[in-house]
C-alpha cells in the first residue's frame, strides 16, 4: 500500500474501521429483529471486500446493486468502497431496459440483488445477462428462479480484518445514475472526497449528535439517504432501517427504538399527522425532522412543529453536487413561508446566474449554480454533457432561485418546470404550494401542456386526502382566491395517484406525455 495514501488519504471505506474503533459494542444497524454492532458491521464488509478482491477483481472495477433498504444492502455498498471498487447504485424499481442499460454502460462486472427483484423473470433476465456474477440478498424469502449465490455465503471464511487496498481521494468511489426523465439515464461520478466531505457537513449542519437514533427510510441507493447513513456512521448514531413507510409502522419504530432523528418527505409527515392513532403512540423521542423534495405549506408546518417535532428543517441537494448543498434551518422555518431554500452549507459557495453567466443580486430570478468539493467529478463517458454543466465555471444545477433581502435563497422552480403560457411565465411550484394549502389535498402537481390559445395551458393533478370530497371546481375557486388570473390552471384533475419516483418526486414528464392532447380539441377543454 503506497504510504502517503494510507497515512492521509480520504476513504468512504475508512469511516466503519474508525467508528467500529470507538463503539464496537454499541448498534449501527436495527433492521426489523436483526441488529448489528459497529463491530459486526466493520468485520462483515471487511469480509465482503476480500470476497471481491478473491474473485478475480481489482480496485477501479464496478460493482452494481439492485437494492431496497437493508442491513446486508449497506454491508454490500460498504463492501465495495473498502475494496476500492466502484458502486453502482441501481434503482430497483426501473424497468428491464434501463436495468441492462445502466450494467452495460457501467461496465458492471458483479451485481448484488434483492431476491425481491429477481422473482421478476423479465429483470432477473436483464441483471444475470449483463454481468459475470450475480449476488443474491433474501429480502423477502423469495425464489430468485435459480439465479445467483447467497450474497451471505460470501462471507464465510473471509478474513474480518480490512484489506490492504491503496485508495486515493480523488479515486472513482460511484457512479449513481440520475433518473433519466429527458432520455437514458446519466452516470453521475463521485470521488471519495466529494462524499466524504459532503457527510462532514451535514453532520455540522444538521445538528446531528452521537446519541441520536436515526432513520433510514428514504432509499439507500439515492444520494440523499446515502449521505446522511454514511454521516451517521461517521459520527457513531444507531440507524433503524425502515424498509418501508406506513405511519403505524413507523409510529411504532419511534416509540420502539426512541427514534431522534428522521429524514422523511412532506406528504409522509402529513400522513403522520392526519392518522386518527397517532395520538396512541409516544413520539416524545423526535428532536429533528429534515425534509426534502418539495416545500411545506405553512398550515402544516406549524402542526408539524407544534404536534411532532420541535425541530425541522429542509436540505437540498442533486445527484451531480452530493447533498446537501442548502440548508433551511429551523430557526428560519417559522420566520417567513413559501419555497424557500434557505443558506449555503459550509462547503459550499451558491449563486444566481443569467444565461449569459452575470451573477445577479437579491430579487432577480436566474439559474442556481454552485461550486465546492462535493461537485461530481462528471458525467461517465458523457464529457460534454460535464462541460456544458460547468458554463462559466460554476455548477449549474437547471434550477431557477433568487435571494431575498436577507440572503435566503428563495426557490423559483425548474428551468423545464416552468410554465410560459400567453407570454408569463408561471412557476409550476407556487400553484402547487396553494393546492397543497387546501385541507382537503394530500397530494399535487402543476404541468404546462400544450394549448392552441395560449401556447402552455397550467394545469393541476391532485389527489384528495382520505375522505375529503372537494371538487374540481371548489379546488379552482381556491385558486381563484390566491393566485392571479393568468396563474390559475386552466383544467384541474383529480387523481387516484401521481407517478411517483422512489424518492417521492412527481415524474412530471409521465403527465406532461399522458395528458399531452388534453387541450387539443380547443378551449372547450379547458378555461379561456
Amino acid at each position: 500500500m503506497d504510504a502517503v495514501s494510507v497515512v492521509n488519504r480520504v476513504a468512504l471505506g475508512d469511516i466503519l474501521r474508525r467508528s467500529a474503533r470507538r463503539f464496537p459494542d454499541k448498534a449501527a444497524l436495527v433492521d426489523g429483529q436483526t441488529r448489528v454492532t459497529y463491530r459486526e458491521l466493520d468485520e462483515r464488509t471487511n469480509q465482503f471486500a476480500h470476497y471481491l478482491l478473491s474473485s478475480g477483481l481489482s480496485p477501479g472495477d464496478r460493482v452494481a446493486t439492485i437494492c431496497q433498504n437493508s442491513h446486508l444492502f449497506v454491508m454490500a455498498y460498504s463492501g465495495i468502497q473498502k475494496a476500492g471498487m466502484v458502486w453502482v447504485p441501481i434503482n430497483p424499481g426501473l424497468g428491464p431496459e434501463d436495468l441492462r442499460y445502466i450494467l452495460e454502460h457501467s461496465e458492471a462486472r458483479v451485481a448484488v440483488a434483492d431476491d425481491l427483484i429477481l422473482a421478476d423473470p423479465r429483470r432477473r433476465e436483464a441483471i444475470a445477462g449483463n454481468v459475470e456474477r450475480l449476488l443474491v440478498i433474501p429480502y423477502e424469502g423469495l425464489d430468485p428462479g435459480g439465479a445467483g449465490i447467497s450474497f451471505e455465503s460470501t462471507l464465510d471464511g473471509q478474513p474480518g480484518q480490512e484489506p490492504d487496498v491503496d485508495i486515493a481521494d480523488r479515486d472513482l468511489a460511484q457512479i449513481m445514475y440520475t433518473s433519466g426523465t429527458t432520455g437514458r439515464p446519466k452516470g453521475v461520478m463521485h470521488s471519495h472526497l466529494s462524499v466524504f466531505v459532503a457527510t462532514l457537513s451535514n453532520l455540522v449542519e444538521m445538528d446531528v449528535r452521537r446519541d441520536d437514533v436515526a432513520t433510514a427510510m428514504m432509499p439507500l441507493f439515492h444520494c440523499a439517504q446515502h449521505v446522511m447513513t454514511t454521516g451517521f456512521l461517521h459520527i457513531g448514531t444507531t440507524n433503524v432501517i425502515i424498509r418501508r413507510f406506513d405511519p403505524v409502522g413507523f409510529m411504532e419504530a419511534v416509540q420502539r427504538e426512541r427514534i431522534t432523528w428522521v429524514f422523511a418527505l412532506p406528504i409522509m409527515y402529513r400522513a403522520l399527522l392526519d392518522h386518527p392513532e397517532r395520538k396512541r403512540f409516544d413520539l416524545s423521542s423526535l428532536r429533528y425532522c429534515l425534509y426534502a423534495m418539495a416545500p411545506m405549506d405553512e398550515r402544516t408546518l406549524r402542526r408539524a412543529i407544534g404536534e411532532l417535532c420541535p425541530n425541522f428543517a429542509l436540505g437540498t441537494g442533486q445527484t451531480e453536487i452530493y447533498p446537501g448543498t442548502m440548508i433551511f434551518a429551523p430557526e428560519e422555518q417559522l420566520r417567513r413561508f413559501g419555497p424557500y431554500w434557505g443558506a449555503s452549507t459550509i462547503i459550499n459557495d451558491t449563486a444566481v446566474m443569467d444565461d449569459e453567466g452575470r451573477i445577479l443580486g437579491p430579487g432577480q430570478v436566474g439559474e442556481v449554480v454552485h461550486r465546492g468539493p462535493n461537485v461530481m467529478m462528471g458525467y461517465y463517458k458523457q464529457p460534454d454533457a460535464t462541460e456544458e454543466s460547468r458554463k462559466f465555471g460554476w455548477h449549474h444545477t437547471g434550477d431557477l432561485g433568487m435571494w431575498d433581502p436577507d440572503g435566503q435563497l428563495i426557490f423559483v422552480d425548474r428551468k423545464k418546470d416552468m410554465v410560459k403560457t400567453g407570454g408569463e411565465n408561471v412557476p409550476s411550484i407556487k400553484v402547487e404550494a396553494v393546492l397543497l394549502a387546501h385541507p382537503g389535498v394530500a397530494n399535487a402537481a402543476v404541468v404546462g401542456l400544450p394549448h392552441p390559445k395560449w401556447a402552455e395551458a397550467v394545469t393541476a393533478f391532485v389527489v384528495r386526502k382520505p375522505g375529503s370530497q372537494v371538487t374540481e371546481e371548489a379546488l379552482l375557486a381556491h385558486c381563484r382566491e390566491h393566485l392571479g388570473g393568468f396563474e390559475v390552471p386552466k383544467v384541474i384533475r383529480l387523481v387516484d395517484q401521481l407517478p411517483l419516483t422512489t424518492t417521492g418526486k412527481v415524474q412530471k414528464h409521465v403527465l406532461r406525455e399522458q395528458y399531452r392532447d388534453l387541450y387539443a380539441e380547443g378551449p372547450s377543454h379547458g378555461q379561456g
